[in-house]
């Protein structure tokens, strides 16, 4: 008896589903990998911004600045957990310690320093004034004028983490030189500024496509 060979009919199959041409099983493989190569839309215009037309550059900054900013939060985190606070109360309580060497430090004060509304704030300082980590003083000539200072216990904490602090924090950056420090410093606070910006913009926009979708 003949055996009938199935082979080259099922390659003459594939052959028609490819117009013709004998692909080996390659057809399908190679429009998946179109697919997973297909072109994404820009996500910046600027040409300063972009490397050989492409926002590849961009986006790994954008997503390296995410990874730098998980890592200090858990860093905060660790910080705040050696003095038995959540890390915004850290961050709250070192602030304020630090804005009083430059004089009086009120709500605001701390707020516009953080980039944080004033109400949030008010928050967090009333849960460090029932620890007992700051004090707060009312102004007698003015009611609304209320003065924030780190209490004794406060500053014991903070005196406490210090030694910790400086090892991560000199390990955290220590790729920087001076040089380096100073131009990032610089970078930093000219990001903030255009990032106020940004979500200005982004709010503005975001209202105007809430409108017209009613």
């Amino acid at each position: 008896m003949t055996r009938i060979a199935k082979k080259p009919a099922a390659r003459g199959a594939m052959r028609a589903r490819n117009g013709g041409k004998d692909t080996g099983g390659k057809g399908v493989s190679n429009r998946t990998a179109r697919n997973k190569t297909a072109v994404l839309p820009l996500t910046i215009s600027r040409p300063e911004l972009m490397s050989g037309g492409r926002d590849r550059q961009f986006r790994h900054l954008v997503h390296g600045l995410f990874g730098f900013a998980a890592h200090h939060e858990r860093i905060r985190s660790g910080h705040a957990r050696m003095i038995g606070l959540a890390g915004i109360e850290y961050t709250v309580l070192i602030a304020i310690a630090h804005l009083s060497q430059d004089g009086d430090v009120n709500v605001k004060t701390v707020a516009d320093h953080l980039y944080l509304s004033g109400a949030f704030i008010t928050t967090v300082a009333g849960r460090l004034l029932q620890l007992g980590f700051i004090h707060k003083k009312t102004d007698t000539g003015d009611r609304r004028r209320v003065t924030l200072t780190v209490s004794q216990n406060g500053r014991a904490a903070l005196e406490r983490l210090a030694p910790v602090q400086r090892q991560v924090n000199d390990v955290e950056f220590g790729c920087l030189d001076r040089a380096e420090f100073e131009l990032l410093t610089d970078i930093v606070d000219r990001l903030i500024d255009s990032g106020t910006r940004a979500v200005v913009l982004q709010n503005y926009l975001l209202s105007e496509l809430e409108r017209t979708a009613k």
